[in-house]
């Protein structure tokens, strides 16, 4: 089985615990303001990969992965764009006992079937905004389709990492902020909400690319505003970093 995939690399951060084998998978249907990879978007942008390449690649650091606790996340782009290569690859990680993450915005759940999931031990889940405008202005999608997955994957037991954008002037209301902090409240495989402050490094990228940074003027949050809004989360009893 063939996909097309951007890049991999090793990281040690929020793509899972330990040092992971981070697999960038071309293609994704949002168009995120403060997108980091924009080099991923287009699918037929991608090079070709095989199941078996990938693999033959992952097995070079899988002694190193094991022994630092890490593991293995499929990232993009968007990975369920490319949801049966995406499958086939957390299913072959499995069966050699490694430890698996798949980095979403949920967009596209309804593709990730019970038995992609199975072979999932972490959904990196990426909710861009709790208000449904702001979403659509800040992605160009829906939010529904996340929040229904998110539902989904609570039903099925799967444990979940939030990843949360803090936007200044798109994602730091505070009522936005408490009504997600509510939803995820009552997931029960909610383990964390993971604050990442809105930053700029992306931004070379895009004039490689020759493609206007949206949020060009837009600040880093400070870290007063940070701290309150993993506060928020906090007072509802989640697990804010």
């Amino acid at each position: 089985m063939t996909g097309r995939v951007h890049s991999w690399d090793l990281s040690t951060g929020v793509d899972g615990p330990g040092t992971r084998f981070v697999l960038f998978t071309s293609g994704c249907p949002l168009r995120c303001l403060y997108c980091q990879n924009p080099d991923t978007w287009r699918l037929r942008e991608g090079r070709p990969a095989t199941v078996d390449e990938v693999m033959a690649e992952i097995g070079k650091h899988r002694a190193f992965l094991t022994a630092a606790g890490g593991g293995v996340t499929l990232s993009g782009g968007e990975p369920l764009l490319q949801a049966r290569f995406s499958g086939e690859v957390l299913r072959r990680c499995k069966e050699l006992g490694m430890h698996t993450a798949l980095d979403t915005s949920g967009l596209l759940g309804a593709r990730a079937g019970d038995d992609l999931l199975a072979d999932t031990d972490l959904v990196l889940l990426d909710i861009k905004s709790f208000d449904a405008g702001t979403y659509r202005r800040l992605t160009g999608g829906a939010l529904a389709p996340t929040l229904s997955f998110a539902t989904r994957l609570n039903r099925l037991g799967v444990p979940m990492w939030i990843r949360y954008v803090l936007v200044p002037g798109w994602t730091d209301d505070e009522e936005a902020v408490d009504g997600l902090a509510a939803f995820l409240a009552g997931l029960d495989s909610v383990e964390r909400v993971d604050v990442l402050p809105f930053h700029k490094l992306g931004a070379p990228k895009y004039e490689a690319l020759g493609i206007p940074f949206p949020l060009r003027a837009t600040p880093a949050p400070d870290v007063q505003l940070v701290e309150r809004v993993r506060g928020q989360f906090r007072a509802h009893g989640l697990r804010a970093d």
